[in-house]
């Protein structure tokens, strides 16, 4: 038994225009979405830099009285000091690993024979472990993986300079964006709620988002500040462990205070952040002295368990009210899905979602 199903004409244009719908904003959110990212990190970075703009402001209240132009005034100043601070970091760092790396190239020779004892030496090890050509291996290795390499570099050229250009604008786009954030962000949220809070007259709905929206942008500025508390001091460790060993192995001592960038600039990444910089700094002491970048290693992860499991956790506290087991899980899912950004922004989105469920039957009272 069939039956007959009638609809009107509008019924049936709204029916098929909800998933052509559905679909037309999820094809423009996909075509649009490194604008959104570049956009998100933006306002990531403006909420990061909110603690350091109130202590500029607090500076300007306390000698000049209150004025709001202070505000924009903070704000302008704030970034600039971010921007020196990494551009000097950039501008210290990026000769000593030029320079060393060169120094390395130069003295190879001399350094491989006083390790190793030279091709000898090696030739002996291999033998020792059953390998009669070890020299002619390492030799064969290397002029594959050189001949790979220039063959990758050649063919991958023109794509090379067109990504490091698009790398720059979008570089100079999240500053740009990150100042009009700092600027305007504050005018155009207090806009946003006073529209709220007119409504029906009722500003029970304003109040609870505003409440809501501020402790999510506390959770970002607060694990921000203190991330960069312990990074400063991952830094310092690393400079004092860099001094100490080139008094012993006789290298300059100035490239301590590199180091010690390099090491805190890394830490800035979660989780894998420490072991990139403690990495590179090896590598660069290698060059100086194999024996003293080998200490370094080992003094440098013993360390790193101390900061991990006592120092961090102190500094950090509570803040962010989150167990090790879901910042962990927050870490991996951010970076499976969408790498090493991810992976970033992943612990202040899972305090942000923390705070929604906590704040959840406030939001759902002021909506009844």
């Amino acid at each position: 038994m069939s039956k007959r199903i009638e609809t009107d004409l509008q019924t049936f244009i709204k029916f098929w225009l909800v998933p052509l719908g559905i679909i037309a904003v999820i094809f423009l959110i996909e075509k649009s979405i490194t604008g959104l990212v570049i956009i998100g990190i933006s306002i990531f970075l403006a909420l990061a830099l909110k603690p350091l703009v109130r202590k500029v402001n607090g500076f300007f209240t306390k000698h000049f009285g209150k004025d709001k132009k202070h505000q924009t005034v903070s704000a302008v100043l704030a970034y600039l000091i971010v921007v020196l601070v990494l551009g000097t970091i950039i501008a210290i760092v990026g000769p000593v690993v030029v320079n060393e790396t060169a120094k390395f190239v130069q003295h190879f020779p001399e350094t491989f024979e006083n390790t190793f004892g030279g091709w000898e030496g090696i030739n002996n090890f291999g033998r020792s472990i059953g390998v009669n050509n070890l020299e002619g291996e390492i030799s064969n290795a290397l002029s594959g993986l050189s001949n790979n390499l220039l063959g990758a570099l050649g063919n991958n050229l023109v794509s090379s300079v067109s990504g490091v250009a698009n790398i720059v604008m979008k570089v100079v786009l999240i500053l740009i964006l990150t100042l009009l954030f700092l600027l305007d962000g504050p005018g155009m949220m207090e806009s946003f709620w006073n529209r709220i809070g007119t409504k029906d007259g009722d500003d029970r709905p304003a109040k609870v988002g505003r409440r809501v929206v501020m402790k999510m942008a506390n959770v970002v500025s607060t694990y921000v500040s203190r991330q960069v508390i312990v990074a400063i001091i991952d830094g310092c460790a690393s400079s004092a462990i860099t001094f100490v060993l080139s008094l012993i192995f006789n290298f300059s001592p100035s490239l301590a205070l590199p180091m010690g960038l390099i090491t805190m600039t890394f830490y800035l990444i979660p989780m894998f952040g420490q072991f990139i910089g403690g990495t590179l700094v090896t590598l660069l002491l290698l060059f100086s002295s194999p024996i003293a970048g080998g200490i370094f290693a080992v003094i440098y992860i013993v360390y790193a368990q101390i900061e991990n499991n006592i120092i961090s956790p102190k500094i950090q506290g509570d803040a962010l009210n989150l167990r090790p087991v879901i910042i962990l899980c927050a870490i991996v899912i951010g970076m499976y899905m969408f790498g090493l950004l991810g992976a970033i922004i992943a612990i202040p989105i899972a305090g942000c979602i923390r705070v929604l469920a906590e704040e959840y039957p406030n939001i759902k009272a002021a909506r009844e």
